[in-house]
């Protein structure tokens, strides 16, 4: 069964950060929705202004954090001693687990374009221990079909697989490129919570040929089959499917936990110091 248009989204422009400007799509208000997914980010500037700033030292727990980007420099570290910088065509997971502090300073670049998802953990794995994986560009299978370019992320595609797949929610990310007038379609499990976002460009989704254009996400009812279309125009969209939790959301700021009191107790351990559990 194809998948049809559920729902769209265009967020809000935001700034996050020390003044960092980005459009935050998804948010509190999807949380059920799009569960597991929670929040996503997108970012596309030539203004070195909107995002030289950075996001300086912060915490996480209860989530993780996946950081692609297409154009673009990104320095990182965090409290694990970890340090590296994200460029064109690579990715950043961190799984923060029981806890971690972490700091994201972009740099100057022709084009700052890519995305932050984050994505649930479930709750008999918040508190464990955190890491963090890059996805290097040599890392990701690149599938070239007659009319469309498939940038396989995290799971598979076809024969393809990443090396990535998350060890708590297994997700699909696809970064897909469509000439115009091209169709493309993939399978994905009838029960994972699906949706994209539109990069660039404009297409149809479904069986309908209602058009949609870029800088929105669309979340996709149930059914196996994925099926975009083009017209003149061509189009670049993330992919991203995983099994719903359907677990009890508390979240307050960097933190996400399920009820208000674990909430409480990690902002508490913030103020005593006791919030890293692991070094």
């Amino acid at each position: 069964m194809i998948r049809e248009v559920k729902k769209i989204v265009t967020g809000s422009r935001a700034i996050d950060g020390a003044g960092v400007k980005l459009v935050r799509v998804l948010g509190h208000n999807d949380v059920e929705d799009f569960d597991p997914f929670l929040m996503f980010d997108a970012f596309d500037s030539v203004n070195p202004e909107d995002y030289i700033k950075g996001f300086p030292w912060h915490p996480h727990r209860g989530i993780e954090t996946i950081t692609y980007l297409i154009n673009g420099i990104i320095e990182h570290g965090d409290s694990l001693g970890n340090k590296g910088v994200i460029l064109d065509g690579c990715c950043q997971w961190m799984t923060s687990g029981s806890g971690i502090m972490h700091q994201e300073m972009p740099k100057q670049s022709d084009r700052m374009l890519g995305a932050q998802l984050w994505l649930n953990m479930p709750k008999s794995y918040k508190m464990a221990e955190p890491k963090y994986c890059d996805i290097t560009n040599d890392m990701v299978p690149t599938v070239v079909e007659e009319s469309n370019i498939i940038k396989v992320i995290s799971g598979n595609y076809k024969e393809h697989s990443s090396s990535v797949y998350g060890d708590y929610v297994r997700m699909t990310y696809l970064d897909v490129q469509m000439k115009g007038n091209s169709e493309w379609s993939c399978d994905v499990n009838p029960g994972d919570t699906v949706f994209i976002y539109i990069v660039e460009g404009e297409g149809t989704f479904g069986s309908l040929n209602t058009k949609y254009e870029s800088k929105r996400a669309i979340l996709f009812s149930e059914g196996d089959v994925f099926k975009a279309r083009t017209e003149d125009s061509e189009i670049r969209f993330f992919l991203y499917a995983a099994k719903p939790l359907r677990e009890p959301v508390a979240w307050g700021g960097p933190i996400v936990m399920n009820t208000r009191e674990e909430l409480n107790n990690a902002f508490n351990e913030l103020r005593e110091g006791t919030f890293i559990k692991h070094k």
